[in-house]
């Protein structure tokens, strides 16, 4: 929010307070989106060794016709 109003005053020479812009784009549909954080011991090789991953038996049998939903 700050760059963006650091941005708008280099620009158009105005000032305008963090709230008011935040109010303003709030208005106009904008949301403030943020990262999730991340665990500081997290390692980037483990997250993929605990994924899911489905069996291709099941893909086929159903390309097939032969695996059917029951509900």
């Amino acid at each position: 929010m700050i760059d963006l109003a650091q941005w708008i005053f280099e620009e158009f020479r105005v000032t305008i307070a963090k709230q008011t812009l935040s109010r303003e784009l709030r208005a106009m549909g904008y949301r403030k989106l943020s990262a999730r954080p991340r665990h500081h011991a997290q390692a980037e090789g483990t997250i993929e060794d605990f994924k899911k991953t489905s069996p291709r038996a099941w893909r086929q049998l159903r390309a097939r016709g032969r695996l059917t939903a029951t509900r």
